[in-house]
């Protein structure tokens, strides 16, 4: 492993770790299925060519909770890496794809243990903004992806329509937000702060374009009253329908993200 240089992850606070072993995987719910989709549609249109590419995942909450978007990138020809900062994440997620041969390892997403220009593709979704120190964890992403190398980086949508933010703000009030701090930011941005470490942006879209409240309740609906998915189901397809079916909607996301190419050296002089 020629990218790996060292394993420098350090101590951590225990709220990720806690938060891996007592949260419920939210697999099988209808908002993660639209999720899912969502992932395919940036995969395919944004990371052609998957096979035998190196691609980087900035955490392991998809694959030991959510909707294992690197099985199916792996599928498609990719070579996996993926590391998160709860090492009982990393062991969820290796236990979910046995014996596939990922290299998923406990680290920091402020300090990689991954050598310069390593990963020919990075996928980071709802990962920089729980760190005040986002600036930091985006100028390691810039430092890890290869020359010519794309990225797509997507984090909380500061301008979404159905005011997520606020959501999530007034459950922080009253401690029922279970993700810890959440920064949220406006398309232009997460361009600006993106490009302040030397990326190119390339293309603003997102994921998710429903109703933050939706989602939440559809997976409350899923671990606790599987029956009453019948109600948030086909509520949660007809946004993935408009999702599909009008592109300009994707933008509207409650992530927002943006595509990203790493210049060559040349280039950025």
């Amino acid at each position: 492993m020629p990218y790996l240089v060292k394993d420098n992850h350090q101590e951590k606070p225990s709220f990720w770790s806690d938060l891996a072993i007592c949260f419920p995987s939210l697999k099988g719910a209808p908002s993660t299925r639209y999720y899912f989709e969502c992932e395919q549609i940036l995969y395919r249109d944004f990371f052609p060519g998957l096979t035998g590419k190196l691609l980087l995942k900035t955490d392991l909450w998809n694959e030991a909770k959510n909707t294992e978007i690197l099985g199916w990138a792996a599928a498609q020809g990719a070579q996996p890496v993926g590391f998160d900062i709860a090492l009982d994440l990393v062991r969820q997620a290796t236990a979910v794809f046995g014996n596939h041969r990922f290299t998923f390892l406990n680290s920091d997403v402020r300090h990689l243990p991954f050598a310069t220009d390593s990963f020919d593709l990075l996928y980071s979704m709802g990962t920089i903004e729980h760190f005040p120190e986002y600036r930091l964890a985006a100028a390691e992403l810039f430092r890890v992806l290869k020359p010519d190398g794309t990225a797509i980086i997507g984090v909380p949508n500061k301008l979404d329509p159905f005011l997520r933010p606020l959501l999530v703000y007034v459950l922080g009030l009253f401690r029922r937000y279970p993700y810890g701090m959440e920064k949220s930011f406006t398309p232009a941005g997460l361009q600006r702060l993106l490009e302040s470490v030397g990326f190119r942006v390339t293309t603003r879209t997102g994921i998710l374009f429903m109703p933050g409240w939706l989602r939440m309740a559809d997976l409350w609906c899923h671990c606790r009253v599987p029956w009453l998915t019948a109600i948030t189901g086909p509520l949660v397809r007809v946004f993935a329908a408009l999702y599909r079916r009008f592109p300009a909607l994707r933008s509207h996301g409650y992530l927002t993200a943006c595509v990203a190419v790493k210049p060559a050296a040349g280039a950025r002089e």
